[in-house]
């Protein structure tokens, strides 16, 4: 059973930014794919970013060149800097771990991003 603690949602001026970080219970990166998804209120959980246990990292065209997800092994966090935020951006944002094996997920508890002024 992997455990994911998220941390760093909260209010942000339009064109702020934000740091999301989100650190399992285990050392679990070289085994599994790090995901970052979103819920908006009304709407379905979309997946935002994606870091392989190779390094490779995807983005949702909504994000590209605005969010960068990463991971730090000595830390054992991965993060999602989110830059030039928009008020569409505000959603709840969960972290999951999916095992490449077995395709297992574990998933956060989630952390609340609200982008207003």
């Amino acid at each position: 059973q992997v455990q994911l603690v998220e941390s760093g949602g909260g209010l942000v001026q339009p064109g702020g930014s934000l740091r999301l970080s989100c650190a399992p219970s285990g050392s679990i990166f070289s085994t599994h794919v790090m995901r970052w998804y979103r819920q908006a209120p009304g709407k379905q959980r979309e997946l935002v970013a994606a870091v392989t246990s190779g390094g490779s990292t995807s983005y949702a065209d909504s994000v590209k060149g605005r969010f960068t997800i990463s991971r730090d092994n000595a830390k054992n966090t991965v993060y999602l800097q989110m830059n030039s935020l928009k008020p569409e951006d505000t959603a709840i944002y969960y972290c999951s771990a999916t095992r490449q094996t077995t395709m297992i997920t574990y998933w956060g508890q989630g952390t609340q991003v609200t982008v207003s002024s």
